[in-house]
Order: C-alpha cells, then sequence, then structure tokens
C-alpha cells in the first residue's frame, strides 16, 4: 500500500512499513548515513547520522529507525538535526585515518560526501585522533583490512551474509574503541570463497576493505 508523507515541505509516496530514510533516498532527497542498508528490517543506527525531525516533535529521531505513517510531516534540516549530524560525523573523524591520498576510495568515499554536504572539513581544528595500533589487517589471503578506516557500519558483513546463503565469514570482534573485522569465517578454506566474490569490498563506503591483487595503497 502507498502512504503520502510530507519531507521538507513536499508531498512524496512511499510503501507502507518503509523507514522513512528508504522514503526519503527513493524520492531523492538526500539524508546522512553510512551504516544503512536499504530494505532492512532491523536497521543498526549505528552512524547516527540519519537524523531527521517528526511532526512536531523537538527531538530529532534516526530516519533509519521509523517507519513512514500517513500524513507524517518530516523535516531533514534543522538546526538540532545538523548539530546532532555533525557531532556524530565528528565522532567518527576522531577514530579515522584521513589519508585520503593514500586511499584507494579517494573522490569514491561517503564520509567525504558527507563532510562535504555537512559543511565540515576532514580534519577538524580541535579534534583530538585516536587511531589503534595496526594500520592494516594482512591476515586474509585475499582481502586487506584497514581498522582505522574502518567505520564500523557493518555494511560487509551484511554483504558476505547474502552472498553467502546466510553464513558470512565476517564479524565483529572485540569490543569498545578495540572492535575491529574479524575474517574468522574463512579460516578453514583459506579464504578460497574470496577470491571470486568482491561483495564486502563493494559494499565498504570508506575503503576499508580491498582485494590484495589489486592493492597499490601499500
Amino acid at each position: 500500500m502507498t502512504i503520502s508523507i510530507r519531507v521538507d515541505g513536499k508531498t512524496i509516496e512511499a510503501e507502507s512499513g518503509v523507514s522513512v530514510l528508504d522514503a526519503c533516498l527513493e524520492n531523492g532527497i538526500y539524508i546522512p548515513h553510512l551504516c544503512h542498508i536499504p530494505g532492512a528490517e532491523q536497521p543498526q543506527a549505528s552512524c547516527r547520522l540519519c537524523f531527521v525531525q517528526l511532526n512536531d516533535d523537538e527531538k530529532p529521531v534516526c530516519a533509519c529507525t521509523v517507519r513512514v505513517a500517513e500524513n507524517m510531516e518530516v523535516t531533514t534540516d534543522t538546526p538540532a538535526v545538523r548539530r546532532l549530524q555533525r557531532s556524530s560525523l565528528r565522532l567518527l573523524l576522531s577514530v579515522h585515518d584521513v589519508d585520503c591520498k593514500n586511499c584507494h576510495a579517494n573522490r569514491k568515499c561517503e564520509l567525504q560526501n558527507i563532510a562535504r554536504f555537512l559543511k565540515v572539513g576532514l580534519k577538524p581544528k580541535g579534534l583530538s585522533v585516536y587511531l589503534k595500533e595496526t594500520t592494516v589487517d594482512e591476515s586474509h589471503p585475499v582481502l586487506n583490512h584497514y581498522p582505522n578506516r574502518c567505520v564500523l557500519c557493518g555494511r560487509c558483513l551484511a554483504a558476505c551474509e547474502a552472498k553467502n546463503g546466510g553464513r558470512p565469514g565476517l564479524a565483529l570482534a572485540r569490543r569498545g574503541f578495540d572492535t575491529v573485522v574479524s575474517f574468522y569465517g574463512f579460516q578453514e578454506d583459506g579464504g578460497g570463497s574470496c577470491t571470486d566474490c568482491t561483495a564486502c569490498v563493494e559494499a565498504c563506503p570508506v575503503g576499508a576493505l580491498q582485494l590484495k591483487a589489486t592493492d597499490s595503497s601499500i
């Protein structure tokens, strides 16, 4: 069933049950996001970037966590929304190795696009940066992982799971600041099932995963 909602004063049509974020993106209305997986039943809401304001509520909410409803009023650009989005982006940048010229995702990076959209420099003044000691994990026979580029969005995990019939070979390991992408699932086959698959690499929004054969950044 199709319903109508209003976004920034404009009426759009959306399928009942989809998230506000999906509805906006499908109608060409951009909302910053990194961890979004289209159609996901359980959104991660981990990047904390897709804030919007609904109806007359003062407190912004993540657009990926709310389902559309008839006559819903959505506002994507308010001072409160932008303040939260810029704060979330700064938190991401505080644990991100901003070395764009040596990253294969340069000019194709979603973090760059979001920073440009929110008018936030990739190296904000006064921002302390904390990086992991391991700059590149080369333990996988086919892939290299760059922990300090990774934004822990989970998109590579979802892509791997979809490609492998619900049995992903990737997982998030450890906790807090030390959380990293782990290749535990491919230890037995030596990564052979990854040889002709680029699903996780293509899903990564920031160049944290790369095939060894094409890796020119190390």
